[in-house]
C-alpha cells in the first residue's frame, strides 16, 4: 500500500493496476460494465466518479474535467447503478408508499361490520395520497440518477476505473472499454 499526502487528507492507493476510460454516453458505459462483469470482473473492482458534492468535498473545487481526474488518486469513487436497479428502486418506493397508505387506511376504517364498498373506499382514501408521495419521491431518485450522468458528460465524459489483477485482465479491460467507445483508455499501476 502507498499513502499519498494531500492538503486535506491522506489518500490510500494499492499497487494493483487499474484500467481507466472515459465514455460519452451512459449506454456505452453501461454496456462496457455488463461486458466486464460477463467476463468475470467483480462488481467491486469497477468504479465510477463520485457525485459533484463528493468532488467538491474531497477536492475543494466545483469545476473539473474528466481528463483531469482520470489518474488522480484523490478523485472520489462510486459504484455503478444500472437503469434497471433505479427502476426497481423507483417501483419499490412508489409501491411501498401505496401499500403503507392502503394498509393504514384499511386498518383504521375496517370493522367487523364493514362492507366491501367501505373496504375499497378505505384503500382509495388511504392509498391515494401515499401513492402520490411515493411517486414524487421515486421520480426524484430517477432525476438524481440522470443528473449525475448528465453532469459527468457535460464535464468531459463518464469516468470508469477497473482493477486488474494481472496483465491478461488489463488487456481484457482495455479491449472491452475501447470496444464500447471508451476514450483515452489506459492502465496505471495503482488503484484506490
Amino acid at each position: 500500500m502507498v499513502h499519498k499526502e494531500t492538503e486535506r487528507e491522506k489518500t490510500t492507493i494499492i499497487n494493483v493496476p487499474e484500467a481507466v476510460g472515459v465514455f460519452d454516453s451512459f449506454e456505452a458505459q453501461q454496456s462496457a460494465f455488463y461486458d466486464l462483469r460477463a467476463v468475470g470482473f467483480h462488481h467491486s473492482d469497477i468504479s465510477l466518479l463520485g457525485s459533484k458534492e463528493a468532488l467538491e468535498e474531497k477536492l475543494g473545487k466545483a469545476y473539473w474535467r474528466a481528463e483531469d481526474l482520470e489518474d488522480d488518486p484523490r478523485a472520489p469513487r462510486a459504484h455503478f447503478v444500472s437503469e434497471e436497479a433505479i427502476g426497481e428502486l423507483e417501483g419499490a418506493i412508489a409501491g411501498g408508499f401505496f401499500f403503507v397508505g392502503s394498509y393504514i387506511a384499511m386498518a383504521a376504517m375496517l370493522t367487523p361490520v364493514s362492507t366491501l364498498a367501505a373496504s375499497i373506499a378505505a384503500i382509495a382514501i388511504g392509498g391515494g395520497p401515499a401513492a402520490v408521495l411515493g411517486t414524487i419521491l421515486a421520480g426524484r431518485v430517477g432525476k438524481h440518477h440522470k443528473d449525475y450522468y448528465a453532469d459527468q458528460i457535460q464535464h468531459g465524459g463518464i469516468l470508469m476505473w477497473v482493477r486488474c489483477r494481472d496483465k491478461e485482465r488489463e488487456e481484457l479491460a482495455v479491449k472491452i472499454m475501447t470496444g464500447h467507445s471508451g476514450r483515452d483508455v489506459h492502465v496505471h499501476g495503482w488503484s484506490e
